[in-house]
């Protein structure tokens, strides 16, 4: 299905966009990460990348042209697709770079903006010198940004360049800078708390700047008024507590933002916790399993008399206080959630689970890692037969397209990755390709990556089919929610030692089950069988994955 590309705000006061180049052009190929152009800002000229892949269709805004943003800059697509309806029906179709629907809609602003008498309009009163910063769109599908942390406080002094505050998007946490020099007068988004693509995020100015004056003077700040009275509620609190913790040797404390509101809110001192992230950062889990290096307890303990022993014993009866505490969803969190609902409620799964025995693959694994700078581990060969079991069955690495099915020529394997706040999955592309040393060394960088969140956003787009792999938990068996846009998704179970039948005898054997999550629409059930069969022969025989 084709992909409609919009102008993005690649800046907070970005307002339209100038292609000062194309480097793709109409009919190229497009990979997921691709430079698609070189767009002018307000501030500097930026490369623009493609978080799709395909075809370019078409170009919107001609280089040299500016238009607004959110206006009509491309279409990726299926070589060949009728994007006849995109165009016609684009609410900001272009017209010589200028979106004529943005045009409508400035028409109004205009109407509802003062002008003075020479037609100028008289829309701010904000005093020279003095920026307000919005929640900028740091992705072309992001419509809202939580604030992960601040990097500087209310009355620090903010040089051009420096980094405000770490905002995570839909796709990952990305640091952003101030373009302008001041002091930190306001915050509008406290850390863990999620708003709009151009809600007011701060405000920067000289020191003494009256900040309620600032605010009201700003037609794009106007909300309601329960809005306003919250928001100038909280101000005063946000300037009274710093969040950006240091040791007592002045050194920053590196912590995930979950680790820090858990922290707060338990009141627990950050530089007491000992961090088992990487490089000692500070995670969730680091928190709540926390203790205090003395901590009394109560000693509430009921005692028996051995002179009573023919009385009834006590009944100790449990007492405590009931208690609960609201996390904020994270963003990562609120699109995991959204995308598995739809999921779930839109591809109608069902499931097929087989026996793999694992005795063949753990000899040739013990044999491959005995050679030198070699470390290959199950997962690494599951992953392998999946992209050669794709091979030979292409129906199952395809998406649903409501009147098409796409069947998809290359194979691209994303991997489930835990991490603090949820699930990442990071995507080899053209795994059938890769050898099984090039698996494993690929899969511990994304995965590494994923886990500190230092992973691009094209690196986790793209799969065609997904590999979740709980067996290291010592989980026997399980099913997984599809990935979409794929059509199935492979839950591998742990290696279990136990009495087989072989050669019409019991024996010890080490098996391992797998289960296959299928959508309907797109694998039928023989398939999805036949396609475990092939799974399971690569397994049996890891020889064959070497030819």
């Amino acid at each position: 299905m084709a992909e409609v590309i919009n102008m993005p705000r690649l800046s907070d006061t970005m307002e339209e966009g100038t292609v000062a180049k194309w480097l793709k052009q109409v009919g190229d190929k497009i990979e997921e990460g691709d430079i698609l152009a070189e767009i002018e800002t307000d501030k500097a000229t930026m490369e623009f990348e493609s978080f799709h892949e395909g075809t370019l269709l078409h170009i919107g805004i001609a280089e040299g042209d500016g238009a607004p943003v959110d206006s009509l800059l491309a279409i990726i697509g299926e070589e060949g697709e009728d994007i006849s309806g995109l165009l016609n029906g684009n609410a900001s179709t272009t017209v010589n770079g200028t979106a004529e629907a943005d045009s409508t809609a400035s028409e109004e602003e205009q109407e509802a903006t003062p002008v003075s008498g020479n037609g100028e309009a008289v829309s701010s009163e904000i005093p020279e010198g003095v920026e307000v910063v919005k929640m900028p769109r740091l992705s072309d599908t992001m419509e809202e940004g939580t604030v992960a942390s601040w990097l500087k406080q209310v009355g620090d002094t903010v040089e051009e360049g420096d980094i405000l505050a770490e905002i995570e998007t839909d796709k990952a946490t990305m640091e952003f800078e101030s373009f302008y020099s001041g002091t930190l007068l306001y915050i509008g988004i406290k850390e863990g708390e999620s708003s709009p693509v151009d809600a007011v995020l701060a405000v920067i100015g000289p020191e003494g700047t009256d900040v309620d004056a600032v605010l009201k003077a700003k037609p794009a700040a106007e909300k309601s008024s329960a809005e306003t009275k919250a928001v100038k509620e909280e101000a005063p609190k946000q300037e009274a507590v710093s969040t950006t913790k240091a040791t007592a040797d002045g050194q920053r404390i590196f912590a995930s933002p979950l680790a820090k509101k858990i922290a707060a809110d338990k009141g627990i001192d950050l530089s007491q916790v000992t961090g088992s992230g990487d490089s000692g950062r500070i995670v969730k889990k680091d928190v709540e399993n926390y203790q205090p290096a003395a901590k009394e307890t109560p000693a509430a303990v009921a005692t028996k008399t051995t002179s009573e022993s023919n009385a009834p014993a006590p009944i100790n009866l449990p007492v405590g206080q009931e208690g609960s505490e609201e996390v904020k969803n994270s963003q990562m969190r609120k699109t995991i959630a959204k995308r598995l609902s739809e999921s779930k409620f839109t591809a109608p799964h069902y499931y097929l689970m087989i026996e793999v025995d694992m005795d063949n693959a753990i000899a040739s694994r013990k044999q491959i890692n005995s050679l030198p700078e070699t470390k290959v581990s199950f997962n690494d060969m599951v992953v392998k037969a999946a992209a050669m079991a794709l091979k030979k069955h292409p129906q199952v690495n395809t998406t649903w397209n409501g009147d098409t099915t796409r069947y998809n020529h290359h194979i691209h394997i994303g991997i489930a990755v835990a991490v603090d706040e949820g699930l990442m999955v990071p995507v080899l592309k053209f795994t059938d390709q890769m050898s099984l040393t090039q698996i494993g060394a690929s899969v511990k960088d994304l995965a590494g990556r994923a886990r500190t969140k230092k992973i691009a956003p094209a690196e986790m787009d793209g799969s065609t089919f997904t590999v979740s792999n709980l067996g290291m938990f010592g989980i026997l068996e399980f099913t997984s929610i599809i990935n979409q846009p794929n059509s199935a998704i492979l839950s591998v179970g742990a290696i279990v030692e136990k009495p087989v039948v072989k050669n019409g005898e019991i024996v010890v054997g080490n098996t391992m089950t797998v289960s296959l999550a299928c959508d309907h629409r797109t694998v039928d059930g023989a398939t999805g069988a036949q396609f475990l069969q092939t799974l399971r022969a690569f397994l049996e025989n890891p020889v064959t994955m070497l030819a």
